[in-house]
């Protein structure tokens, strides 16, 4: 399991390819699977009244592929811990936040050195072949990536008023790299979303 920031052997498009191919099997295998009705769903502290971007349910997803819920052998991704943010979502949800942490949708002032310079259009796209996204899946991940970013920027600081574990990762950076991130997609979105309905060369 890597942590941030993310070392340069596990930030290659194998494992981009990987990561999306494993999380098309886990939702492939949810997508039959309907949670009790009075299923009780965790949320960040602080964040109740805070609307979710993904009301649409489609499966249970994860929602939280941060590096450290992903297990890796033999250099690849090849299983999931801590499911303790899944809740009903949608495919595209789901992507989007794999692709928040992996692609990385960050500015890069706040990657990972070995990803600094890196060509984030393309390592979306790669994760998208690899997943085998629907054009539909395709046109609607841009928009819906900048809602959940926002929302990402709006919860954080929630669990910072609310939870002193939240607070002190508020004060070590996270408040600065939310709203770097909602510009950085604001601007390069159009970018991302132009090379997603592109033909992927030969």
């Amino acid at each position: 399991m890597p942590r941030e920031p993310l070392p340069p052997e596990v930030t290659g498009e194998d494992v981009l390819a990987a990561l999306a191919r494993l999380i098309r099997r886990l939702h492939d295998a949810a997508q039959g699977w309907t949670p009790p009705r009075d299923a009780v769903w965790a949320t960040l502290p602080g964040t109740e009244d805070i609307p979710p971007v993904d009301t649409e349910a489609e499966l249970v997803g994860h929602r939280d592929y941060c590096p450290g819920n992903v297990v890796f052998r033999d250099g690849l991704p090849a299983a999931f811990i801590d499911f303790d943010l899944a809740r009903p979502t949608t495919r595209v949800y789901d992507i989007a936040n794999a692709l928040y942490w992996w692609a990385p949708l960050l500015h890069p002032e706040d990657r990972a050195p070995a990803l600094t310079e890196a060509d984030i259009p393309h390592r979306v796209a790669v994760f998208a072949d690899a997943y085998g996204m629907s054009d539909r899946q395709r046109r609607e991940l841009v928009p819906l990536a900048g809602r959940m970013v926002h929302r990402f920027h709006l919860t954080s600081r929630a669990a910072a008023e609310a939870d002193p574990v939240f607070h002190r990762l508020w004060r070590q950076g996270v408040k600065d790299r939310m709203p770097r991130a909602e510009a950085w997609l604001a601007e390069e979105g159009p970018t991302i979303a132009t090379r997603l309905t592109r033909p992927f060369p030969a």
